[in-house]
C-alpha cells in the first residue's frame, strides 16, 4: 500500500496533516473578532456554522474558508512532495495527508480533542484531492438545501454519496477510502442532527434566528 513512499513522507504527511488540520480557525477569528467565547454558545462546535450563532457572518466566512482550506493545504503538500512518485503512491499519500488533517480538525489536540463536526474540512479536503468528485458533492449539498432547506441534511447526503462520486469520476481507490472515511466520522459527529431529523425537529435554513 505504501510502496514508492519513504517512512519520512509517510510520518509527515500523517503528523503535518494532524497538525494542519488542528488549526482552530472558528476560536481563533472569534477570539479576535472580539465576541463570546465560541464554545460556550450555540452547539459549543468550532465550524463557522456555531460562528454564525454569534451574528458575526465575516467571521463565519473566514472561519469556512479557514476550514476548507487547511485540508486543501494538506492533501496538495502531499501532492507536490511526490510530483516524482508513480501515481498509486501519490494518491496514498495524499489520502493520507487529507484524512489527517480531517481528524485534526475533529479531535484538534490544543481544544482537549473537542473540535467541529467536519463539513467544510471535508469539502475543501476532497476538493483537491479529486477536484471532480468535491464539484460533484458541491452541486448535492446546494441542491439538497434548495429543496428541504436543511443544512444537516444537505451536508449527510453529499458526504454519503462522496464515495460513489469518486469511482464515477474514476479516481484512484485510495481517494474512495478517504471519502468513505471522512463521511462516516461526518455521520458520527453529526449523530444529534440525525435524532433530530428523524423527529421532524431538525431546523431550517434561516429559521433558526426566527425561533430564538
Amino acid at each position: 500500500m505504501f510502496e514508492g513512499l519513504s517512512f519520512l513522507q509517510i510520518a509527515v504527511a500523517a503528523v503535518g496533516g494532524y497538525l494542519l488540520g488542528s488549526i482552530p480557525f472558528g476560536v481563533i477569528a472569534t477570539k479576535l473578532g472580539g465576541t463570546r467565547d465560541l464554545r460556550s454558545i450555540g452547539s459549543g462546535s468550532i465550524g463557522a456554522t456555531n460562528v454564525l450563532r454569534t451574528g458575526r457572518k465575516d467571521l463565519a466566512a473566514i472561519t469556512l474558508l479557514g476550514d476548507g482550506g487547511k485540508g486543501a493545504v494538506a492533501v496538495l503538500l502531499a501532492w507536490l512532495a511526490t510530483q516524482d512518485s508513480p501515481l498509486p503512491a501519490q494518491s496514498v499519500l495524499t489520502a493520507l495527508a487529507g484524512g489527517a488533517a480531517f481528524l485534526g480538525h475533529l479531535f484538534p489536540v490544543w481544544l482537549k480533542f473537542k473540535g467541529g463536526k467536519g463539513v467544510a474540512t471535508f469539502f475543501g479536503t476532497l476538493l483537491a484531492a479529486a477536484w471532480p468528485v468535491g464539484l460533484l458533492a458541491g452541486a448535492t449539498w446546494i441542491g439538497m438545501a434548495l429543496l428541504f432547506r436543511i443544512s444537516s441534511l444537505a451536508g449527510l447526503t453529499a458526504v454519503a454519496l462522496a464515495p460513489v462520486f469518486v469511482f464515477v469520476v474514476g479516481r484512484p481507490p485510495p481517494i474512495a477510502y478517504l471519502a468513505l472515511f471522512m463521511a462516516i466520522l461526518v455521520y458520527v459527529r453529526h449523530t444529534p442532527n440525525i435524532r433530530r431529523l428523524l423527529k421532524g425537529e431538525e431546523p431550517h435554513i434561516g429559521g433558526e434566528k426566527q425561533a430564538a
